[in-house]
């Protein structure tokens, strides 16, 4: 059967005007994300003299905030404006952010102070992730969701293009302050974007309509094979093969013998794979369902293993791309599946529980991986990776491939009793 889309095309969103409004404000924020990330990770091993098990550490706190207080925020989500909540949390972000900038610009920094500032970071996330989800159908409607999810991970990918370009130049020039800085500053932008949205334009779920807790949201989610089983996926993928982040920089360092420039452009090559990923996920919405997903999942693992032997940093540079179209397609279709998917009343609490999953397994992960290329070596780390992502993706296609359509009435009443 013939698939279409919409007679607008891939950028249809931009219909919008409160779209118009955020997206060119989150792709500053993005740079500065990919920034800051770039810095963080070189600060730490700066510190700490190229040390895997203390990246490790200071990524696992960075996400453990997920555990706690990602459910929540899909909770609010559901209940309260969602624009209000994304100014609050923008904010804490900035002042982590502005605040150790300033420490190492300053040459006061210690690695406590990094520890602190992620997990502030870490929290304000976890609030905010869910939310802004779930905020993309209230900016475009339900028809323009996929839609809007592929361009904003577009957009998140174009700024890993220059982002990490652009703080491996400024570590070698400046340091790793500025980055820091030039990402606080990002948030205020989103900020102020989000004061000049019009709320007359958005597309607001009746309050009535809303279920109430938390776990009336896991229940739903429970009832329906077709989300827990890309959850499932998904868990699996992104502890264990969604790392470039400390592959690149213990790559760089210990198996290349590579300096911060080198290794800030190991995030664009991957970045080149992960923009071009998104863009072509805008044009497979009629292709997204579970089976898919998983056999996305699959190719991605495949592309890990393939990265744990490459010979030389240009081999290593060449496959990343690779690496960030397989990820980028199978996260694009996996989440945008999971919100058009899901009643309205719960999708926040929905994408929360997503969320959960999806960066609830990385402080462990982290600490797994930091704590393995220490003792079998990173090329061991990166290979384990990739073999357990795919053996996971293996297993759940085996047993769960035929019992994952989605119901046809996806109403809440339709799924719980």
């Amino acid at each position: 059967m013939r698939r279409t889309v919409d007679k607008d095309g891939n950028w249809r969103s931009f219909r919008h005007r409160n779209f118009r409004i955020l997206f060119p404000a989150n792709a500053l924020s993005n740079i500065g994300t990919w920034a800051q990330r770039i810095a963080q990770d070189w600060l730490v091993l700066d510190l700490t003299d190229n040390n895997g098990g203390a990246l490790g550490l200071v990524t696992a706190v960075q996400f453990a905030p997920f555990l706690l207080f990602s459910l929540h925020g899909g909770a609010l989500a559901d209940r309260v404006n969602k624009r209000k909540l994304l100014i609050w949390t923008n904010a804490v972000a900035a002042i982590a952010c502005y605040g150790i900038g300033i420490l190492v610009v300053i040459e006061k920094i210690e690695l406590w102070h990094v520890f602190v500032g992620a997990g502030l970071l870490g929290i304000s996330s976890a609030i905010d992730a869910p939310i802004r989800q779930s905020f993309s159908a209230e900016i475009v409607g339900h028809s323009d969701v996929a839609n809007a999810v592929s361009l904003n991970s577009a957009n998140f990918n174009a700024g890993r293009l220059v982002g990490p370009a652009l703080s491996g130049f400024l570590i070698s020039h400046f340091s790793t302050g500025p980055s820091f800085i030039i990402n606080a500053t990002t948030y205020l932008l989103v900020i102020a974007a989000l004061f000049a949205m019009r709320e007359k334009d958005f597309f607001f779920q009746k309050k009535e309509e809303t279920l109430g807790t938390i776990r009336e949201g896991i229940r739903y989610a429970m009832a329906r094979p077709d989300l827990y089983v890309v959850m499932m996926l998904v868990f699996f993928s992104a502890t264990f093969g969604l790392n470039f982040q400390i592959f690149n920089a213990l790559m760089a360092t210990k198996e290349f013998n590579k300096g911060p420039a080198s290794y800030g452009l190991l995030g664009t090559y991957i970045a080149v794979g992960s923009l071009t990923g998104a863009l072509l996920s805008a044009r497979l919405e009629g292709f997204r369902n579970t089976r898919f997903v998983i056999k996305l999942g699959m190719l991605f693992s495949l592309a890990v293993l393939v990265l744990s032997v490459a010979p030389s940093y240009l081999w290593y540079s060449l496959w990343l791309p690779i690496c960030g179209i397989t990820a980028l397609t199978m996260l694009i279709s996996a989440n945008s599946y999971v919100q058009l998917h899901s009643d309205s009343a719960v999708r926040g609490r929905v994408m929360g529980i997503y969320l959960l999953i999806f960066l609830g397994g990385t402080p462990f992960g982290s600490l797994l991986i930091g704590w393995m290329t220490e003792a079998l070596g990173v090329r061991q780390t990166v290979a384990a990776c990739g073999g357990i992502s795919l053996l996971a993706a293996l297993v759940i296609w085996v047993v769960f491939k035929d019992k994952v359509e989605a119901p046809a009435d996806l109403r809440v009443s339709a799924v719980l009793p």
